[in-house]
């Protein structure tokens, strides 16, 4: 039931995004009046920096909700705790037993499985914080913004599989999309300052991951922990895979295509080893406006949460001298051919965006798991591609049948890599 009335929703979409200045902004709470928000993935990465925001402002906002997409039952009921959170949900169903006594004589409800995670999703807020990884993420983020609920997306596949059918139902409800990502909140933050002017270039840094040095000789011999080893930030473990293939920048990529309505032939990519700018937007009239800080997810979620006002927190000062300087170059699309893949699957479609990134999550499952290299990621996706249809789906049922079309191909795709 749930699926259908989402599928009826989003049917027939006319598939026009729309520019995130075209949406209103969130209004300024009233003084003594907090906000309410609800946390989608709170024991993640981004779930965790969210949380511990909130509990350093509980004159600020009060938590509604908080949603875990994994089986860390005892952190959840501790951050239910403290926040003292509505409801808190684990997706695991067999967790619910031990998340009710964790949570026995508190004011929070206890919760669990899918279809809890849903229900949950749909209470109304005042902003909810998206970071369920992967497509997992995509109906509850749906759901979140169909009940009219302001969106702080960290969850970037929503858009990769769905960015037509999401920015279009965002603009039709006057709903706030609030990028979470470190480069997206930068292009966004220099956006608020250009008072309408249409850019004509937006740039996207990236570190360049683990291996941006590595010949491709050295690459094939890669282990799971030497590419969970993020020179600048402490990630989950499956965005930091996609940092080390780079597939994290072609995911963005198609995210800023959508998010900023743009063409992804005017979004370039800069290998930024300080990771000290984050974005750039670039003008008519050549004036470039960019955004700089720390090397950390700090900023970007507090700016999220507190939007359109700054929180003071307490993050890393960025010190310029003792920089003394900065270093860009363009990403090396031979050892990394997962942005051409990106900008290959956004120009076909839909169809192609949605196997890329269900392809790209079972590959890179498999690499964590030991069943395939590291080279094997991006050739699993490739290979996926070249079967797969391209087009347009023009519904969300569509996609989720896709996404599974695709994890079964990539499945089979990945045997023919598999390792002694």
């Amino acid at each position: 039931m749930i699926l259908r009335g989402l599928v009826s929703l989003f049917g027939e979409s006319k598939m026009k995004s729309t520019l995130q200045r075209d949406i209103k902004p969130l209004s300024v709470p009233e003084s003594g009046v907090r906000r309410r928000v609800s946390v989608l993935g709170s024991t993640g990465s981004i779930g965790r920096i969210a949380v511990d925001l909130l509990r350093a402002y509980p004159d600020r906002f009060v938590t509604e909700s908080l949603i875990s997409g994994g089986k860390n039952v005892a952190l959840l009921a501790e951050q239910a705790r403290c926040l003292r959170a509505g409801i808190a949900v684990i997706a695991d169903p067999s967790a619910y037993c031990e998340l009710k006594e964790l949570l026995a004589g508190s004011e929070t409800v206890a919760a669990a499985g899918y279809d809890a995670v849903i229900e949950a999703s749909g209470n109304h807020v005042d902003l909810v914080i998206a970071a369920i990884v992967g497509f997992a993420g995509l109906l509850p983020t749906l759901t979140a913004l169909r009940a009219g609920c302001n969106i702080a997306l960290a969850n970037k596949e929503c858009l990769v599989s769905a960015g037509y059918f999401f920015m279009a139902e965002a603009h039709r409800l006057g709903v706030s999309v609030i990028p979470v990502d470190s480069e997206h909140s930068a292009i966004f933050q220099a956006l608020l300052g250009a008072n309408h002017c249409l850019p004509e270039r937006l740039i996207l840094t990236s570190s360049g991951g683990p291996f941006r040095t590595w010949p491709l000789e050295k690459m094939k011999n890669v282990r799971p922990d030497d590419a969970l080893a993020h020179p600048n930030f402490v990630m989950g473990r499956k965005i930091s895979i996609d940092s080390a293939t780079m597939m994290n920048k072609g995911l963005e990529l198609i995210e800023a295509g959508h998010l900023f309505d743009f063409s992804l032939s005017k979004i370039d990519i800069l290998v930024h080893i300080e990771q000290i700018v984050h974005g750039f937007v670039e003008f008519s009239d050549g004036s470039v406006l960019a955004q700089l800080g720390a090397p950390n997810m700090t900023c970007p979620v507090a700016f999220a949460l507190g939007y359109p006002e700054r929180l003071r927190v307490r993050s890393p000062r960025l010190d310029l001298m003792s920089l003394k300087c900065l270093h860009f170059d363009l990403p090396d699309e031979i050892r990394f051919p997962a942005l051409r893949l990106a900008r290959q699957a956004f120009s076909s479609g839909n169809v192609a965006t949605c196997t890329m990134n269900a392809a790209n999550e079972v590959a890179v499952e498999g690499f964590l798991s030991g069943e395939i290299g590291f080279l094997d990621i991006i050739e699993t996706v490739s290979e996926t591609l070249d079967h797969q249809a391209t087009g347009t789906a023009k519904t969300i049922e569509e996609l989720i049948d896709l996404d599974q079309c695709a994890r079964d191909y990539a499945q089979s795709v990945m045997k023919k890599h598999l390792r002694p």
